[in-house]
């Protein structure tokens, strides 16, 4: 059974920092493409950042600079770096996984979220 399980939400003032982590169970993130994705209230979903097999990573423009995504693969644990956070970064976070493989088959794992709330 597959476990994405994100922590370190929480409540913090503008211009403070958190740090997201993903820790995973029944896959192993090193062949799969991770990332943060965030909805607020009343908003859709959006990618924010991603990490690649291959290390390489994407940013939303909204987070570019402020926010830096990681992997560790000896812990099979994603992490995200949220810095000099806004009001407007206040949203659940969700850790995902996805993998196609060379047969076609995709897999798209989705955690269960952690709130970030920032306070102005």
């Amino acid at each position: 059974q597959v476990q994405l399980a994100e922590s370190g939400g929480g409540l913090v003032q503008a211009g403070g920092s958190l740090r997201l982590s993903c820790a995973a169970s029944g896959i192993t993130i090193s062949i799969f493409t991770m990332g943060w994705y965030r909805q607020a209230p009343g908003k859709q979903r959006e990618m924010i950042a991603r990490i690649g097999t291959d290390g390489s990573t994407n940013y939303a423009d909204s987070v570019k600079g402020r926010f830096t995504i990681s992997r560790e693969n000896a812990e099979n644990t994603l992490y995200l770096q949220t810095n000099s956070l806004k009001p407007e970064d206040t949203a659940v976070y969700y850790c995902n996984a996805q993998r196609r493989t060379v047969f076609g088959d995709e897999h798209n794992y989705w955690g269960q979220g952690t709130q970030v709330t920032v306070s102005s």
